[in-house]
């Protein structure tokens, strides 16, 4: 399976503006894939998390609290821990204000972020 992120994008889905160029990534993910790209699409994701929390002006104590949360525990997800409750991520979308099938297909690219 190939994912293409192709034109740069932000958590909410909108695509950056005034952007000439670009990187396009393409992301093959095979069976057995190593740690270091996880841990790579994981990192990804808590700095995407973290970038749109600040955009929207919510500090994590605020966000944490809106999703039922602990702070720490957000903090663990914007540092790369990836949650394995769907319900969890589904609280994180309503507080960040985004999509839950945005942050989710984030999270399907951290193979073995949830359990089957």
């Amino acid at each position: 399976m190939e994912f293409n992120l192709g034109a740069p994008f932000l958590l909410d889905g909108e695509r950056l503006s005034g952007v000439k160029e670009y990187l396009s990534i393409s992301y093959s993910v095979s069976n057995a894939p190593s740690s270091v790209p996880r841990r790579a699409w994981c990192r990804l994701f808590g700095g995407m998390v973290q970038d749109r929390r600040e955009a929207i002006g919510r500090s994590l104590e605020e966000a944490a609290q809106l999703a039922g949360m602990e702070s720490s525990e957000w903090a663990a997800i914007e540092a790369g821990h990836i949650p394995a409750d769907p319900a969890r991520l589904r609280s994180m979308a309503d507080a960040l204000e985004v999509r839950f099938d945005h942050m989710a297909l984030l999270v399907y690219l951290c193979q073995g972020a949830w359990a089957a």
